[in-house]
């Protein structure tokens, strides 16, 4: 009888092994996949961030297109296809308009920086100069050892490249729109479920309301702020006032570190041209009240609670995408951190993941009260439906 037990014990060290063993495999093939992945939006990083911006172009106007097509006018009411056609149109025109004036002032900065290389090297020289002359000599020597035409040459090739992924993106638009017709039928064709086909239609639609409250309100303060910086340069009669205007509108974009690097540029380049510190130092403090005052009053107001999302997990996200698809996936970082947190508050085993991104610890803004079954829903329903969605029952 005392012998018993140990066939049992055995049984159990062997399910155990079995256990994990298989863990162990799961987490080897999950760092596979992951290296995979990442080598592939590595490698095919300009279709892939094309693809982006025009899904996220196609959601900023799809909307629009929908309130455009039902309304009517007496007995004429715009068609879905006429609406579509002009929103590609449109698109089209402010892409090219946009990277047609991008290309003209970085060929106007890049045709007279090598006139400025001299006084920019002395004027960074000379921010070190309350170190003392060794020091001031050392920094000179080694800012005169970097070869700006080569900096210049790669930039002048970027530009090139900025139109052929306009290009790229108005063809993603348009066959974006080519197939809206039949996303919801796909959808439920897929999902094989109605009731599984509205629950990620409504995870979809939130990921896309939030994500366009975020870029239209980005976009406000932008423009808004690049105006500022434009109105600054051309008060003192600066040159590249608005080669800098639009930089500080493209940087902002990058939350948290883009306005930094605008305003340390628009500061660099009124120094390099003044060479007086009072006006170099003013204009940083008028530039630094402008961002401060647009970017975190004006900003938070507009904005409200849409992104409720973690200081420290966005400059992650930076972080890594800057890493992966370098300064478009900065501008890129939010959009997708918008996605992750959204996608993995719906899925119980992964809302741990959206927990930590969102800010409070709540990762959902409101109560999805709309029904996954036909007809309306009472407030207790809505909670156990809730509840059902996130896990907690």
């Amino acid at each position: 009888m005392s012998d018993t037990p140990k066939p049992a014990s055995g049984v159990n060290v062997a399910r155990l092994t079995f256990t994990e063993k298989f863990r162990l495999q799961t987490w080897l093939m999950g760092i596979i996949a992951f290296a995979v992945v990442l080598f592939l939006l590595v490698q095919a990083k300009f279709i892939l961030i094309a693809l982006a911006i025009a899904i996220i172009l196609f959601s900023l106007t799809s909307d629009a297109i929908n309130s455009i097509s039902r309304l009517q006018i007496g007995q004429f009411r715009i068609a879905n296809w006429l609406a579509s056609i002009a929103a590609v149109v449109l698109i089209a025109s402010g892409l090219l308009t946009l990277a047609g004036l991008v290309i003209s002032q970085i060929n106007t900065v890049l045709s007279t920086t090598l006139s400025y290389t001299e006084d920019a090297q002395r004027a960074i020289a000379q921010v070190f100069s309350w170190m003392g002359e060794d020091v001031e000599e050392s920094v000179l020597q080694t800012v005169r050892s970097i070869e700006i035409s080569g900096y210049l040459r790669q930039a002048a090739g970027q530009a090139g490249t900025i139109l052929s992924q306009v290009v790229l993106i108005i063809l993603f638009v348009g066959f974006l729109f080519a197939e809206r017709v039949w996303f919801n039928t796909k959808l439920e064709n897929l999902m094989s479920d109605p009731a599984q086909a509205r629950r990620v239609s409504h995870i979809i639609n939130s990921i896309i309301r939030r994500v366009n409250r975020y870029l239209l309100v980005k976009t406000l303060i932008s423009t808004l702020t690049g105006f500022l910086i434009f109105m600054l340069l051309s008060v003192f009669n600066l040159q590249f006032a608005a080669a800098m205007g639009l930089l500080t509108f493209v940087l902002n974009f990058i939350p948290s570190v883009g306005s930094i690097v605008a305003t340390l540029v628009v500061t660099l380049v009124a120094y390099i041209q003044v060479p007086e510190p009072q006006t170099a130092v003013l204009i940083f403090v008028l530039a630094g009240m402008t961002q401060f005052l647009l970017g975190n009053v004006l900003d938070p107001m507009l904005m409200g609670k849409t992104l409720r999302l973690s200081s420290f997990g966005i400059i992650i996200s930076l972080a890594f995408w800057g890493a992966v698809w370098g300064v478009p996936g900065m501008f890129l970082a939010v959009p997708f951190m918008v996605a992750v947190m959204i996608v993995c508050s719906h899925i119980p085993a992964a809302r741990p993941v959206a927990i930590l991104l969102s800010r409070e610890g709540l990762p959902e803004e409101e109560l999805p009260f709309q029904s996954f079954q036909d007809g309306p829903m009472t407030p207790d329903e809505a909670e156990r439906q809730y509840r059902r969605v996130v896990g907690a029952e």
